[in-house]
């Protein structure tokens, strides 16, 4: 698996800056918080895993299904595991988004090879069918597939930061995405 990048901005502006759809974009106690963690602060560990929780786990349970669980607790582990590479504490919930996706993809698909895909938990808010719903057609859905889908539509990515978090092309995202979405419609019709 490929190191997730250590420092600011790994695809550009954007990606590893602050994220508006993040749980608190970097602030000026954010980098004083990452600081004290990677010096071994338990109380700064405990306070940033409090903060990042959220994010992860909205992050991984659209991507990984009824793995979501085990993702997000995978990604905070290699998260918490490589703090102290992370050089530019501002871009922490970018960096942290990368390795939350990864993880996310790389349980998906090992569920995927194991038995076909569940999905038991996916925020949906308002309408419980209408979220019931997507949640079966995003099921059927490959792993690549619903993470493009999540960082295109869901968090905004543009192709570049999301082709840079996924590790491919550009215009693999591109394309990824155009079979995702008819993939979604079709299944949707059914």
């Amino acid at each position: 698996m490929q190191e997730p990048p250590r420092g600011p901005d790994p695809a550009g502006p954007g990606l590893a800056g602050p994220d508006p759809a993040g749980p608190d974009p970097a602030g000026p106690d954010l980098a004083a918080l990452v600081r004290a963690a990677q010096g071994g602060d338990q109380l700064a560990v405990a306070r940033l895993l409090d903060l990042i929780t959220p994010y992860v786990r909205r992050l991984c349970g659209p991507i990984a299904l009824a793995d979501g669980a085990d993702a997000t607790q995978e990604a905070l582990l290699a998260v918490f595991r490589k703090l102290r590479q992370l050089d530019e504490p501002a871009a922490l919930f970018g960096w942290v988004r990368v390795i939350a996706v990864r993880e996310a993809v790389r349980h998906a698909a090992r569920a995927a090879r194991a038995r076909p895909a569940e999905l038991t938990e996916l925020p949906a808010p308002g309408d419980p069918q209408l979220g019931a719903d997507i949640r079966d057609v995003l099921s059927r859905l490959s792993p690549e597939h619903r993470a493009v889908l999540l960082l295109r539509d869901l968090e905004g990515l543009d192709e570049r930061q999301t082709a840079a978090l996924l590790a491919v092309a550009p215009g693999t995202v591109k394309s990824r995405l155009s079979r995702a979405r008819l993939s979604f419609r079709k299944a949707w019709q059914q």
